[in-house]
């Protein structure tokens, strides 16, 4: 392993973690010790960390193997399926993706990203048709939901109804003014109606709100490198 190579160094972490999962296993099967529970937690904890920590370095096949260690501790976390999934749809392993984030819906109907995620899948692959009831479906279920009406805006968004897209996703903030993927999606469609000044602005709402939205920091550093600047009065 060459010096300072931190992915091979996590891989390694990763099989000596499987050791220390198998003897906290066998801890766990000792009715005298307490808190074992806990470790547990805090072992799924470690696992999803390091999770992360590979998928943001694009190494999706180690970051799967993490994420479903953490599983192996916590199987029902809509958290982690959600994640695993993510590994999978980056690897365009579809089938498998697609089998974890309904397992997340399973047991978060509303976990927003991942319903997202599956959507995005379902266009990709010819599938549109499912997703656009997918997203109707949502929205009659939980007319009060600003997530719903973020997707919709989305979808409106890849169909070319931009005018519609907008007005759902204004209904979207009317409900929850902070949302930060109502007002991501907002800049998306606020840059394809050559509207860049008022994408930077909404950007910049969204990383106050969550500084680790790094997308949304790309898109922001790029809007600077074109100069874009303050939006002017309507």
């Amino acid at each position: 392993m060459a010096p300072g190579d931190k992915s091979g160094q996590l891989r390694t972490w990763v099989s000596r973690a499987r050791v220390r999962y198998f003897l906290l296993s066998i801890c766990c099967l000792l009715p005298s010790l307490a808190g074992c529970e806990t470790a547990g937690q805090d072992r799924a904890r470690s696992f999803n960390e390091d999770g992360v920590y590979l998928f943001q370095r694009r190494d999706y096949g180690a970051a799967s193997e993490s994420f479903e260690e953490a599983l192996r501790l916590q199987p029902k976390d809509p958290a982690l399926l959600y994640n695993v999934g993510q590994c999978y749809d980056r690897l365009n392993v579809t089938a498998k993706a697609e089998t974890y984030y309904q397992q997340c819906l399973e047991q978060d109907a509303n976990h927003a990203p991942c319903r997202h995620a599956l959507a995005v899948l379902w266009f990709r692959t010819g599938r549109a048709p499912q997703a656009e009831q997918f997203i109707e479906d949502w929205l009659a279920k939980d007319p009060k939901r600003a997530d719903a009406y973020v997707e919709d805006g989305w979808r409106l968004r890849q169909e070319g109804s931009l005018n519609q897209a907008q007005a759902r996703l204004q209904q979207a903030l009317d409900l929850e003014p902070h949302n930060t993927r109502a007002l991501t999606e907002m800049g998306l469609l606020y840059e394809v109606l050559q509207m860049p000044e008022r994408a930077a602005v909404l950007y910049q709402r969204v990383l106050a709100e969550d500084p680790k939205q790094t997308d949304v920091t790309d898109r922001l550093n790029l809007l600077r490198q074109k100069k874009v600047g303050n939006p002017l009065p309507d």
